[in-house]
């Protein structure tokens, strides 16, 4: 059990979605927060990641940043989302074994998994297979951070840790329609129709695919926890253990949204993983996280959050 009260903790990503709710926890436990800028630090460089351990001075470091995007990002970025989040992960992760870092955090992807993983995924099927295409070469990238982990572990006795959050959603969500994942597309999708008088939509693919989906304030529950009480080199999946069809999950945010227009889906379009559903067994097990917030009510915060900051900005 780590005690973070008065720890010097770095987060990378930290002004991101995920990482904004997580420096957020670290604050309620009275952590010694470091947030590097990518305006400083370059994190792809091994003189920005050195620049950032001569100024963090960090006992620990959660690893958050990341290039990243959804199905329509990666397939136009696949070598930029594989080289930079390679080279950021196995960069600070060696670079924090030669500071005596107490303990680093790696941050994976479900993305990570094999295409047909059978379904709840475990994290024993992590290597059963390739990744969706789309998606593949993040994946791989941040997947090899895991095989850094566990290598360091065994031959320097390195403190890292690797988990593999599912999608997220919630406030503070990128809703950039050329970068940003499902749920605020979707919602963007029905605000901008209900703004605009439009009678229908576009949506990608078939609706037949499958997501889970973890309320982000979850997910920085989960990562502090793991932070104070987890110490293993075996990975381990946070998530909801839920699983909801996109068809369902459009319907449920034009319910919510108030939109009540015809949804055409554009089957040129690729679904991405044709399934996705987390075991979340091993993270209860081990440092007793489990999701506390319901779907629908999630959906409402995130709804209410855009809507809010969008009148802001009218």
């Amino acid at each position: 059990m780590h005690d973070l009260q008065g720890k010097r903790v770095a987060v990378t990503g930290g002004s991101g979605f995920l990482g904004s709710h997580v420096v957020e926890r670290l604050a309620e436990r009275g952590a010694d927060i470091f947030v590097p800028r990518s305006q400083t630090y370059d994190l792809v460089s091994a003189d920005g990641v050195r620049r950032f351990y001569d100024d963090a001075a960090p006992q620990f470091v959660i690893h958050l940043a990341a290039q990243v995007g959804g199905i329509g990002a990666n397939r136009d970025n696949p070598g930029k989302y594989f080289y930079d989040n390679l080279m950021m992960g196995v960069q600070l992760i060696e670079e924090a074994r030669h500071r005596n870092v107490e303990k680093f955090v790696a941050i994976g992807t479900v993305c990570a998994y094999p295409k047909m993983t059978p379904v709840p995924f475990r994290e024993d099927d992590l290597w059963n297979g390739y990744p969706e295409e789309t998606n593949a070469p993040y994946g791989l990238a941040k997947k090899m951070l895991l095989v850094q982990s566990q290598a360091y572990r065994e031959q320097y006795g390195f403190q890292s840790i690797f988990l593999l959050p599912v999608n997220l959603y919630g406030p503070r969500d990128n809703f950039d329609p050329a970068s940003s994942h499902v749920i605020p597309a979707l919602i963007k999708k029905c605000l901008d129709a209900i703004d605009s008088g439009a009678d229908e939509i576009e949506v990608w693919g078939t609706g037949r695919a499958s997501r889970e989906f973890l309320y982000v304030d979850d997910c920085a529950d989960g990562i502090v926890l793991a932070t104070e009480r987890y110490d293993d080199s075996e990975p381990v999946n946070l998530g909801a253990g839920r699983e909801i069809t996109v068809k369902d999950l459009i319907e449920t945010i034009a319910k919510l949204t108030g939109f009540a227009g015809k949804i055409r889906w554009d089957e040129s379009k690729p679904d991405g993983q044709p399934r996705r559903c987390l075991d979340v067994s091993r993270a209860a097990e081990r440092f007793d996280f489990r999701a506390k917030t319901s779907f629908e009510d999630g959906l409402r915060r995130t709804i209410e959050w855009y809507r809010a900051r969008r009148q802001d900005a009218a």
